[in-house]
C-alpha cells in the first residue's frame, strides 16, 4: 500500500458542496489522494463495494 499523501492541498474541482451543506470529495480529488478509504464515496474511482467489502478488479 502506497503512503497517504497528507500534503494534498484541496485545489478547484476537488469538491463541491451538497445541497445538505456536505463537502462531496470529486474522483478528481481521489485521485489525486492515491487510495481508497473504503467509505462508500459517492464518486470512488477505486470501485469500492460495501457490500462485498472489496474493490471491484478490472476485468
Amino acid at each position: 500500500m502506497e503512503p497517504y499523501n497528507n500534503d494534498a492541498k484541496l485545489e478547484e474541482g476537488d469538491f463541491y458542496i451538497t445541497p445538505e451543506g456536505y463537502r462531496c470529495f470529486t474522483e478528481q480529488y481521489h485521485l489525486k489522494r492515491g487510495y481508497c478509504c473504503e467509505s462508500s464515496c459517492r464518486h470512488c474511482p477505486y470501485g469500492y463495494d460495501k457490500n462485498t467489502n472489496r474493490q471491484k478488479t478490472k476485468a
